[in-house]
């Protein structure tokens, strides 16, 4: 190689690092300062769910890249605001970040009273995926596919209700989305996790759900539900044989992404650090395989590029979420 073609991709190298927020003259200044003590790792949801499971498995391949100690610290309740405002509150200096989804995004959208402002108490680290959420019926629901659920709702407005796995969840903003597009009246039924939710789905107490695609998968092998389709723009890589929703109602998008911030203020060398370990986990084939084993389409993306998908999802979901807002009359 002479030094003309070194030049070229030596260039191209620091501009797809920079891409991500991470510059290789960056690493050499930080990479021995951090982090100087254990880690904890902030998940507002209780233990035993998807967030905790994924954020343990980070946690662990952190643990061993950085020889310090990573503590899942589990602060579930309002709507992940506890766990949230956790964060925000947090010491800036990296050594406490959190793993967030979609809510912090429909939260920043739909209420007005958080106790922190979302765009400027946290900062944005890296986003790791989505997970695939799914729409669900017991299997002999009358309708089989969105076209003819829809179809159903129009001729019996305000009878059908969906349940989800609470207020501000992806799962909640998905259902509204379909009420939105389709021009539909499906009442939203909350429920504090899955469990319950598909015990009475089987029932036939409740007659649609939202659920995340691995909780709900063997209750889909076993025939008890069906999928009606799933709420990314596309039809999911891990799941092709299921109809996206979008095929039907052009342009739906729905998902729940996961990603990790931090307090406002970390100093940008040591979110750069943290980005470039947690884009580096994520690109190792075991955790690769237990994200897809979880549902979870890989899509990574680093500081400023989340940072700007965040923003944009809080535009978006404003629209949305605009009819729950109004005061009743």
């Amino acid at each position: 190689m002479n030094a003309h073609e070194y030049g070229r991709l030596s260039r191209r190298r620091l501009l797809q690092a920079a891409s991500l927020g991470v510059l290789a003259g960056t690493r050499a200044a930080y990479a021995q300062e951090f982090p100087t003590r254990p880690v904890k790792l902030i998940v507002p949801q209780p233990p035993g769910g998807a967030a905790d499971r994924l954020a343990r498995i980070f946690a662990q391949a952190l643990e061993a890249r950085w020889k310090q100690s990573v503590v899942v610290e589990n602060k579930p309740g309002g709507g992940v605001v506890i766990g949230t405002l956790a964060t925000a509150r947090a010491a800036p200096d990296g050594h406490t970040f959190a793993l967030l989804g979609s809510s912090l995004s429909i939260n920043a959208a739909q209420r007005k009273d958080l106790p922190y402002d979302t765009a400027r108490d946290l900062g944005s680290i890296a986003r790791i995926g989505y997970f695939t959420i799914v729409l669900v019926a017991p299997a002999d629901f009358g309708a089989n596919n969105v076209r003819e659920l829809i179809a159903m709702a129009k001729k019996n407005p305000g009878a059908l209700s969906f349940a989800s796995n609470g207020i501000g969840t992806s799962a909640q903003l998905a259902g509204e989305m379909l009420n939105h597009m389709a021009g539909i009246q499906l009442q939203h039924v909350p429920y504090n996790g899955a469990a319950k939710m598909y015990t009475d789905m089987i029932g036939k107490q409740i007659p649609l759900g939202f659920s995340v695609a691995s909780s709900a998968e063997s209750f889909i092998r076993s025939g008890q539900l069906k999928v009606l389709g799933v709420t990314s723009k596309e039809r999911s890589p891990l799941y092709p044989q299921w109809p996206a929703i979008s095929e039907t109602l052009p342009g739906f998008d729905a998902v729940n992404w996961a990603g990790f911030a931090a307090p406002a203020g970390v100093p940008r060398a040591v979110m750069a650090r943290l980005a470039d370990d947690i884009l580096a986990v994520l690109a190792t084939a075991d955790v690769a395989k237990a994200m897809a084993d979880m549902g979870i389409e890989v899509r990574p993306q680093g500081p400023d590029e989340f940072q700007a998908f965040i923003q944009s999802e809080m535009r978006r979901f404003s629209e949305i979420t605009k009819p729950l807002n109004k005061p009743s009359t």
